[in-house]
């Protein structure tokens, strides 16, 4: 769903198999989005939908997007995954790594996490270390000024909102098409108070201030023009909970869609437990870019 300008096509191998990864933007455009589903269905080993979630998550309990399970059904022979199991799985998993290894302090850092519903798994493995944690959800997903500064509120929140907001069209929540090739600065205050700015790239795009000096940037999907915009920002360290190749990272549901392509598997047949097993096959671990020193 989101822009063609951050379109990639790249060949991998992954225990000794060839990939080829392609990301393609559909701009927004809803009937473009279907219609590629339509026909590279059975054309293709996974599909990952990109700018956009199918599910959310909060206090264990699931909440699917209707509009994007109705685009997402155009597919019937090629599987189709968002992502959610490797938030529950990798990026839990990234964030329990930066602390073990003395990487990150998250038991003594303030973060900004723009949205805890979206990365479920960071959020909750977060809240274990003990981190000071505002929660962005109300602000970056409905444009509330209201910081949740605990995962109980968020849960709380999410029990009376989530199954309203699924209901809604996905494009008034999250930034999709050329929206993702814009920057309008706001809520610079809690850019500002934290010192590690996590969760998806076009939230924290989105919004981010002139300066982020000294700052430490959580996300997975990155272009090299992401990379240039943060560097000039003066953010310190860039991690990626997600591999690159050839200068970008790519999202956790194409991710997630070669590990089902590897497993033989149907997604709803993985367990956390495969999705960790076979990371562990391929030695998956964030990639720590240091900007600016």
């Amino acid at each position: 769903m989101g822009s063609s300008q951050r379109n990639k096509s790249v060949e991998a191998y992954f225990l000794g198999e060839k990939f080829q990864i392609e990301r393609v933007g559909t701009d927004g455009d809803l009937k473009l989005f279907h219609q590629k589903l339509v026909e590279l269905d059975g054309q293709v080993d996974a599909f990952g939908l990109g700018g956009t979630d199918m599910h959310i998550y909060a206090a264990g309990k699931r909440y699917t997007f209707r509009q994007i399970e109705k685009l997402a059904s155009a597919a019937v022979k090629t599987p189709v995954v968002d992502g959610s199991g490797l938030k529950n799985t990798l990026e839990r998993e990234t964030v329990q790594y930066l602390q073990r290894e003395g990487i990150v302090d998250f038991a003594h850092s303030k973060v900004l996490l723009v949205s805890a519903v979206d990365r479920f798994g960071m959020a909750e493995a977060l809240d274990a270390t003990g981190a000071s944690v505002v929660y962005g959800d109300m602000m970056f997903g409905l444009g509330v000024p209201i910081a949740l500064r605990s995962l109980g509120a968020v849960n709380k929140a999410a029990k009376v909102l989530l199954p309203l907001v699924v209901q809604m069209p996905f494009s008034w929540l999250y930034p999709t098409g050329e929206k993702q090739n814009t920057i309008t600065p706001k809520w610079t205050n809690f850019y500002d108070e934290a010192n590690v700015i996590a969760g998806d790239f076009p939230y924290i795009r989105r919004y981010m201030p002139e300066t982020l000096a000294g700052k430490i940037v959580l996300t997975n999907t990155t272009t090299a023009e992401d990379v240039e915009a943060l560097t000039k920002r003066g953010v310190k360290t860039l991690i990626t909970t997600t591999p690159e190749f050839e200068g970008r990272s790519f999202g956790t549901n194409v991710m997630e869609g070669v590990l089902v392509t590897l497993s033989g598997r149907k997604p709803e047949d993985l367990s956390p437990k495969d999705y960790m097993d076979l990371m562990a096959k391929l030695n998956w671990k964030p990639r720590i870019q240091t900007l600016n020193t």
